[in-house]
Formats: C-alpha cells, sequence, structure tokens
C-alpha cells in the first residue's frame, strides 16, 4: 500500500495562507498519481495534524505509516521538538522528512522576482520569518548568498519578528544596498504565502524608499512541488532499504 503523504504546513490567521497550501497540496497530488496527499496545519488552522495522524494509529486500513512532509522554510522548534512529539503520541509509524526548505528554492525566488520586474540595478532584500533557533536563521543566510549568486548582485536578509525600534534592520539593509550601488530596492518574500508577515516588511520598506519592488511568495510554484515530492520519494526509499534488512 502506498503511505499518504501528510503535508504539515504551519497555520496562519490570515486566510491567504490556507488558500495557498490548498493550492500546494492539489498542485503536488497532481504530480503523485496513486498518492493520498492531506494537508494538517501545526497551529491556528484545521485541521491540526495530531488529529490527521490520530486517524492513522492502529487502523489496519493504514497499516503503513504515514510520511510527514513539514511544508516549512527552516529547521527551527516546529520540526526538531513540535511535530516529532506530535508523531510520537499520535502515529509512532508515521515517518517525518526533512523540512521543505532543506530543497533549494533559489530558482523560485529569483523567478518571483523576475517576474515582478527585477531590473539590473535592483538591490534585493530576502524577507524571512525569524527563527529563536539560530541554525535555522543560518539557513535563510545561506539561501540568501545562493541567491546573490545566482542573480549576481547583493542580498540583504531582514526577519519579519526581528525589525527592531524603528524598522532599524530594514533600514541597514537599504543603507547596504544603497551604499553598494542599488537604485532601486527588490522585496523577496522568503515565504510561502503573502501575510502579516510579508506586510510588515512590505510596510518597513514603504516608510524608507519612494519606489521599491516587491516579488510574490514562493506559492505553487514547480520547484515548491518538486521539492516536497522529492522529500517524500527520498522517504519511501529509505523505508524500502529498512525494509530489506
Amino acid at each position: 500500500m502506498t503511505p499518504t503523504l501528510v503535508l504539515a504546513a504551519h497555520g496562519s490567521r490570515d486566510p491567504r495562507f490556507g488558500a495557498t497550501a490548498r493550492r500546494v497540496r492539489d498542485a503536488v497530488a497532481s504530480t503523485l498519481p496513486g498518492v493520498d496527499v492531506v494537508l494538517s496545519y501545526l497551529d491556528l488552522d484545521e485541521p491540526l495534524v495530531g488529529d490527521v495522524l490520530a486517524e492513522f494509529d492502529g487502523s489496519v486500513a493504514h497499516h503503513v505509516g504515514p510520511v510527514v512532509v513539514p511544508m516549512l522554510l527552516s529547521a527551527g522548534y516546529h520540526h526538531k521538538i513540535d511535530l516529532p512529539s506530535i508523531i510520537a503520541s499520535r502515529c509512532p509509524t508515521a515517518r517525518q522528512t526533512d523540512v521543505m526548505g532543506t530543497r533549494s528554492l533559489t530558482g523560485a525566488l529569483a523567478d518571483r522576482l523576475v517576474e515582478a520586474g527585477l531590473g539590473p540595478r535592483d538591490g534585493v532584500v530576502l524577507s524571512a520569518v525569524g527563527s529563536s533557533d539560530p541554525a535555522a536563521d543560518r539557513s535563510v543566510r545561506q539561501r540568501a548568498i545562493e541567491l546573490s549568486t545566482r542573480l549576481h548582485r547583493p542580498v540583504e536578509v531582514v526577519f519579519a519578528t526581528k525589525l527592531g525600534p524603528g524598522q532599524r534592520a530594514v533600514a541597514t539593509a537599504v543603507r547596504r544596498l544603497r551604499a553598494g550601488g542599488a537604485d532601486r530596492i527588490a522585496l523577496s518574500p522568503y515565504f510561502l504565502s503573502a501575510g502579516l508577515l510579508t506586510e510588515r516588511v512590505e510596510s518597513a520598506l514603504d516608510t524608507l524608499v519612494d519606489d521599491s519592488l516587491v516579488a510574490g511568495p514562493l506559492g505553487t510554484h514547480p520547484d515548491v512541488v518538486e521539492a516536497i515530492g522529492s522529500l517524500y520519494r527520498a522517504a519511501l526509499d529509505r523505508r524500502a532499504v529498512t525494509a530489506g534488512h
């Protein structure tokens, strides 16, 4: 029996997030014929991942545990602590993969900027959530380095939850890009969906510059869909190897 793919999204009070997550789920399902793809949330939306996983535990019809793919861009608390705890208590047969963001989404970020009209003298601010886990923030900075290399220009990182007094983080990023010769500032949201946090950074940028470019979020970009599919397939391959022993 082919294991179910359970997408574990963060969740948000903003309805735009849920709408985007559902579109991603549909896109993933279209690339995995015969695989049941179920969307769940870690918080703020329903169904919660724990409730979804509880339906599998002990069910004869679901004797093959599901594969849980965290639809997250960095491996912070939710990936390392929260989700493993939920799986252990609700469905120990489930297998958790790496977060979606461990697959390179640099191409998706670049494409969104180009779609928005990126110019040759635009400086780029990469915005992300920000985490209490230093390793999670480092992964975002690594993505910025990759994007900078791809676009052949500096990329500054701003964390939406760490803007500081007077939007200091955004002001510093803009100043550095201007010093590097940027005529215009382009905002690249390293977010799955538009929402309150993306708008927080946009608003801060609007108070500092008269002309800026704002790219769209990752959404259903093919690289997002492929990242999820590849994590699912890798989990099946590992399961097959384990079963072979």
